[in-house]
């Protein structure tokens, strides 16, 4: 399947329950084209970003890759490596992954969770705010339509974006927190559009997969155990997933698993991947 492609968008807390009143019509497009369905972060998994996020990119629970907090350190990612990463040194695929939250990228806090994409980039934010963090999203964007635009032989790719997250901590889950959701469907929109407009496009088979890791409290805030903070969602479409057909069973490590399945890809039993390819 060398023309199968796959971009993976990460939205950070993002509240599954507020979507439907909001204007997100790239996401919606997504769940029209194949489906959104809700996850609940599992009873052993912190509601916190950084476990959920390593479940996501890694294919396994908490119990293996050994993050339980925003702190990566004890991490067990030298068995367990994000999809990026695996792709790009076991399977000699071209990959990318691009955000502005630091552990994820950097060697801080215990990072970084991706180790070795064929390309990484980070964007630091210039101070710890929202406005800032919403500068730092469409520098990410910037970066990784160029990506999308530069690479013709890429085949994945991961896009981080926080500022929705960074909004509810700040702000909890009001007005500035929904036109923060808003303003990252139209980053989705524009990476849909690189997307679209790579010069083989046509001769490319893309699933493009968004999920989020949490939800957040009304006064913003997670970690608990409350609907609101442990429900989150997939939203994926591509080939195999038809149009309205909603996984029955969903959860965070399906993300990889899907990766690979989508590219064509059998994972090695050594991997003991805990999700699996989405079934619709």
């Amino acid at each position: 399947m060398d023309n199968a492609r796959v971009l993976v968008v990460g939205i950070d807390g993002v509240r599954l329950d507020l979507l439907p009143e909001l204007d997100t019509p790239h996401l919606d497009g997504i769940a029209r084209e194949g489906f959104l369905a809700p996850v609940e972060v599992d009873s052993v998994t912190p509601t916190m970003s950084g476990p959920c996020w390593t479940t996501v990119v890694t294919g396994v629970g908490v119990a293996k890759h050994g993050v339980w907090a925003n702190r990566l350190d004890g991490n067990r990612l030298d068995v367990f490596p994000d999809f990026t990463t695996r792709l790009a040194k076991d399977c000699g695929r071209r990959t990318f992954a691009v955000g502005g939250w630091a552990p994820l990228f950097l060697a801080q806090e215990g990072g970084p969770l991706f180790v070795a994409p064929t390309r990484l980039r980070y964007i630091a934010p210039r101070e710890d705010t929202p406005e800032a963090w919403e500068e730092v999203d469409d520098r990410v964007t910037e970066d990784a339509e160029h990506l999308l635009g530069l690479d013709e032989e890429l085949h994945a790719g991961f896009v981080y974006l926080g500022a929705v997250d960074e909004t509810a901590h700040f702000l909890g889950c009001g007005k500035e927190y929904r036109r923060a959701i808003e303003a990252a469907d139209r980053r989705l929109g524009r990476l849909l559009t690189a997307v679209r407009d790579r010069p083989d496009h046509a001769a490319e088979q893309w699933t493009v997969i968004v999920v989020t890791d949490h939800g957040h409290r009304d006064e913003g805030g997670h970690g608990g155990r409350s609907q609101e903070e442990r429900t989150a969602w997939i939203a994926a479409c591509g080939p195999g997933l038809p149009a309205g057909a909603t996984p029955s069973s969903l959860h965070h490590a399906d993300v990889a698993a899907h990766v690979y399945t989508a590219l064509g890809i059998a994972p090695d039993p050594h991997w003991t991947l805990d999700g699996t390819a989405f079934t619709t």
